[in-house]
């Protein structure tokens, strides 16, 4: 197992290299929106299947949200974040170029773990998915995780404080005022089903 701090961990995200981090929920892998295909390839993931984009604060996100949803996303992550919540919003013009061409929408969250904030804050959003093996069960601690996932450094220090254990709950932007649910989890939020 392979720990590293932060400022190592900065120097490999800006090379291009993912790192394992703790969330609230999942421990997760992540690198910077540019380098994405490096994560389908170690977790072997299909590259159909869309990473979340994960930020610190708020305002890391503005620039992300298409205008039609912007107030709503405004609204609902300074209700709910940070925590376990993930929103799938319109991407907006401006930052479409970062990610596939044919996926017009993203998922953001801000996860409730000061590791994870900290990293994120100095490093900017980090595109992200749980740190196992795509079809395999995820391991919640840092141990576990480096028999997986041998080859990517894991952010110390270890061990982590414990995470749930627990997806996120996955809700989808529909239109002004409208969501949709997407997956069940952590977060139960009233006026959508």
């Amino acid at each position: 197992m392979n720990v590293i701090n932060e400022k190592l961990a900065l120097e490999k995200l800006n090379t291009g290299l993912p790192i394992i981090f703790h969330t609230d929920t999942l421990p997760a892998i992540g690198c910077l929106p540019k380098f994405s295909e490096i994560i389908y390839k170690i977790k072997k993931r299909d590259k159909k299947k869309p990473l979340i984009l994960m930020g610190a604060e708020n305002k890391q996100f503005n620039e992300f949200v298409h205008e039609s949803a912007l107030i709503d996303y405004k609204y609902m992550s300074s209700k709910y974040w940070p925590g376990p919540l993930t929103m799938i919003i319109p991407i907006s013009e401006k930052r479409k170029s970062l990610f596939s061409r044919n996926n017009f929408t993203l998922g953001l969250r801000i996860p409730n773990s000061m590791m994870a904030k900290f990293l994120i804050k100095k490093s900017g959003p980090l595109l992200t998915s749980s740190a196992n093996l795509s079809g395999y069960p995820t391991a919640t601690n840092a141990k576990d995780i480096s028999i997986d996932l041998p080859n990517v450094d894991i952010l110390g220090p270890v061990p982590w404080e414990k995470c749930s254990g627990k997806a996120s709950t996955i809700i989808s932007w529909v239109n002004s005022g409208k969501w949709e649910i997407i997956r069940e989890g952590e977060v139960l939020i009233p006026g959508i089903g």
